[in-house]
């Protein structure tokens, strides 16, 4: 049985192909699919997803929320921040995240609203 995902012959659209691969050659993927590396992991994404509704939580009510430990909520808080996605700002002894910005928060609910909509049309 062959393969109905793959293309039987080998054509080339040159013109397409030269158009894309000068794009590609000025944009940083190795960047942005660091910021899908660090939301595709579970517990970051329940981060990302309680500070997209709550536009900003102390390091102790994160780690109540996904069920960690304030160690565990930090460390996955500073990635989230080394890749852009989030920030912190410390008033007196408590520690306070929010999303880095209005992007980051549509890119969250637009990932909800997919998983939704393929999961209306799988079943």
């Amino acid at each position: 049985m062959k393969n109905q995902d793959v293309c039987e012959i080998t054509c080339i659209h040159e013109e397409k192909v030269s158009k894309l691969k000068s794009t590609l050659s000025t944009k940083n993927t190795s960047k942005v699919a660091g910021l899908f590396k660090a939301l595709s992991d579970d517990t970051r994404m329940k981060i990302a997803y309680a500070l997209s509704i709550e536009e900003e939580l102390c390091v102790c009510d994160v780690a109540n929320i996904v069920g960690a430990t304030t160690a565990t909520a930090s460390h996955h808080l500073r990635l989230l921040t080394k890749q852009g996605l989030a920030k912190f700002e410390k008033r007196g002894k408590l520690v306070y995240y929010s999303l880095d910005d209005d992007h980051v928060k549509q890119l969250i609910e637009i990932a909800f609203t997919h998983q939704k909509e393929v999961e209306e049309r799988d079943s």
